[in-house]
């Protein structure tokens, strides 16, 4: 899982914090310490899995002798009626982390369900479809994860790696040629700069500029044309604002190089995965 652990270990246990709090009050008045149990988690419909690994890691802090069987690792495809993992360890462990994993594992395989059925829309175009900022609080890391595992590519993480001059910036900074020259005299020559323009006459500037990415945004698939037409393969070309699956393919046959959507992360509907327990042990 190519992902920062310390901050997944953190967010499992603010999770299960959130969650738990002092006690599981029904199931510890129901269930004996003594109870093991083996339970399945199972796709209640067709998608991609993503964020095995965090729901692994919601038992294993709450027990570490738990055994966790991955059955389906992140980026298969499932099926409806498929199992995902089998899972066996006391029967409390299992009914107090059950609801923490599946809100994991059912958001992250929602976002790269989604990504995996816009990029697979486009597959035959030259671009890409990339992710935004417009992110769950908190959770980017592991949305940003389920980005990467569903084919689609990450824009920034946050303000600090990547550089995008948008509109208010431009009216603080009195101009999209100024604020692109005082960029370029304070930050690493390795750092590219991207502008949010709105308009042909401001993708003429910003280009005049030397900018490196030119943000398209909210144009329609004609002016984008005569963006890249303009733009002559001078400047990285990212398509942004209201894309759906619906317009997806008419923005890709424009020519650009990015097509960013924040849909991919703000508004993923949950892949159905349910979690039962199908035997007892004594």
């Amino acid at each position: 899982m190519l992902m920062n652990w310390m901050e997944v270990e953190q967010l499992v246990r603010l999770a299960l914090s959130e969650d738990i709090g002092y006690r599981d009050i029904t199931t510890e008045n129901l269930i004996g310490p003594d109870l093991r149990s083996m339970g399945v988690f199972y796709a209640k419909q067709e998608g991609i899995v993503c964020g095995i690994d965090v729901a692994e890691r919601v038992f294993s802090i709450l027990d570490p002798t738990i055994s966790f069987n991955i059955l389906k690792e992140d980026g298969d495809l499932i099926r409806e009626g498929e199992e995902v993992a089998r899972i066996t360890g006391p029967t409390r462990t299992l009914l107090t982390g059950e609801r923490v994993a599946l809100n994991f594992l059912q958001h992250m395989s929602g976002i790269a369900t989604k990504t995996n059925d816009l990029v697979d829309r486009i597959r035959h175009f030259p671009v890409k479809v990339v992710d935004t900022r417009k992110t769950t609080p908190g959770l980017r890391a592991l949305e940003k994860y389920a980005v990467r595992i569903g084919g689609g590519s990450n824009h920034r993480f946050g303000l600090f790696d990547g550089v995008l001059i948008k509109d208010n910036h431009i009216r603080a900074a009195g101009g999209i040629t100024e604020a692109i020259q005082v960029l370029q005299r304070r930050i690493s020559h390795l750092s590219k700069i991207e502008v949010e323009v709105e308009n042909l006459e401001q993708l003429r500037e910003a280009l005049s500029a030397g900018a490196d990415v030119v943000l398209l945004d909210n144009m329609e698939p004609d002016m984008m044309r005569e963006a890249v037409k303009i733009n002559a393969g001078r400047a990285i070309l990212e398509a942004s604002g209201g894309i759906t699956q619906d317009t997806l393919v008419e923005v890709a046959k424009t020519g650009v190089d990015l097509i960013s959507i924040g849909g991919l992360t703000h508004s993923a509907n949950a892949l159905d995965i349910s979690f039962n327990i199908i035997s007892l042990k004594d």
